[in-house]
């Protein structure tokens, strides 16, 4: 009987320490003074969750706006469309994976053909590739390769496949800008990511392929922009333009490196040559062959086989000089974003960042500063989850095989950002993305 009592005794308290037991309230996510009814994403290529150098379906599946529209679901959020490529489709306007790396630790990379593209067309004198068509619900408007000064051209879509692929008539009879066309159908919540090719396609071309927007266009338009998307009561969340020389496109091959391969079979040179920029002056832009500098980028892309040979064009040798070590024959332009290049950038970002937060702060819109928070990466990296990240090629985690845009994991750290901005500008309580269910790049098994 003793022993009973006894048992009893124990078995009382420990009820009363279970009752004791602390519980965890996990907050149910709110929307604040934001409506998240239908949500929209605007952008380009980031939006659209283009990576490793294409748009695929695993790489769309993983876009920033569709890991916010989940999270936004849960406080009211309604379904998000995205133009999804089918499964017999999925490789989309082709990729790159790994595949391994040689002898020198370099990664060797192959392509993936394409499977969503359903012919061409040629406009004046040039041929663009047209994507197969896309017909449901459609709410992540990114499109890769606008620019903002793009946006109100009624007739970019037939030289644009990934936007002609949303309309039912086909190039060259798209008449409609992309501007109008998201703002068709009523929305109550928006992010915005557009301005970054404004400065990017004259970054990754060393200068050589494309123009940097005009400042003063890129403020009417962005201006324009926002008056659109807010005109109907609308709240959003707009992003900055990052610094396009921390990406690992320009961060990888350095001067130094490929100087030091040279030097193994020639030990006697003792720099490389480049075809430079004279001035930053937008208006001066005559270009003349010096000694390349560690300040000097070169491209991810850079055919590092060139480098010492003579230039041979078509089974002819059109230059004699070695190439890159002699000035006679130096690096070609787009090959290398270089001083006076980066420096024009930078000042024309800077612009264009001044105008996003002037425009936003004038409507109350939410900014993302991925300028600033893409520029700490690259100097300090990162901590998720007690996991080390940076902007390092490959290794990094964050940057995709193409070095400009994301892997999967670098899109959940955007969604977050975006998140943090979305709660701290509207008082809502959105949930933050689990990192960790995201991977970086793909290894080969």
């Amino acid at each position: 009987m003793k022993n009973f009592k006894h048992y009893l005794y124990i078995l009382a308290a420990t009820a009363s320490i279970a009752a004791c037991k602390p519980s965890i309230d996990v907050p149910t996510p709110s929307k604040g003074s934001a409506d998240f009814t239908r949500y929209i994403a605007v952008g380009n290529s980031l939006t659209s969750g283009y990576a490793d150098g294409g748009l695929y379906l695993s790489g769309q599946q993983n876009s920033f706006p569709s890991m916010i529209a989940t999270q936004m679901q849960a406080a009211g959020g309604g379904s998000f469309g995205q133009p999804l490529f089918n499964d017999s489709q999925a490789s989309g306007s082709g990729y790159k994976k790994l595949t391994g790396f040689d002898a020198n630790g370099s990664p060797i990379l192959a392509d993936v053909p394409q499977t969503a593209v359903r012919g061409t067309i040629t406009l004046g004198p040039s041929t663009y590739v047209l994507f197969t068509k896309y017909s449901g619900p459609l709410e992540n408007y990114g499109v890769p390769g606008i620019k903002l000064n793009d946006m109100d051209n009624p007739g970019y879509g037939n030289a644009n496949g990934y936007f002609e692929r949303f309309f039912t008539n086909a190039s060259p009879t798209i008449t409609t800008s992309y501007l109008d066309f998201v703002t068709a159908k009523s929305f109550t919540f928006f992010t915005n990511w557009l301005g970054n090719n404004d400065a990017l396609g004259y970054a990754t071309s060393g200068g050589a392929g494309d123009v940097l927007t005009d400042k003063a266009v890129f403020a009417t338009k962005y201006t324009t922009l926002i008056n659109r998307l807010t005109q109907t009561g609308a709240k959003g969340v707009c992003a900055t333009v990052p610094d396009v020389t921390t990406i690992p496109y320009f961060t990888t091959v350095t001067v130094g490196a490929l100087l030091a391969g040279v030097q193994k079979v020639a030990p006697t040179v003792t720099g490389l040559y480049i075809n430079a920029r004279s001035s930053s002056t937008p208006s001066v832009t005559t270009y003349a062959p010096r000694l390349a500098t560690s300040s000097d980028l070169i491209v991810l892309t850079f055919p590092t086989s060139k480098m010492g040979a003579p230039t041979v064009v078509g089974g002819v040798t059109t230059n004699p000089y070695p190439y890159g070590v002699d000035p006679r024959n130096p690096i070609e332009t787009q090959y290398v974003l270089d001083v006076n290049e980066i420096a024009m950038v930078r000042d024309y970002v800077s612009s264009y960042n001044a105008t996003i937060k002037s425009v936003c702060a004038s409507k109350g819109v939410g900014v993302f500063d991925a300028f600033t928070f893409l520029t700490n990466v690259k100097t300090t990296g990162l901590v998720v989850n007690g996991v080390n990240l940076n902007s390092g090629y490959i290794s990094g985690g964050i940057f995709s095989l193409d070095g400009v845009h994301l892997t999967p994991r670098g899109y959940a750290i955007v969604a977050n950002e975006f998140i943090k901005t979305i709660n701290s500008t509207y008082g809502s309580s959105l949930n933050q993305v689990n990192v960790a269910n995201y991977n970086g790049v793909t290894f080969p098994q």
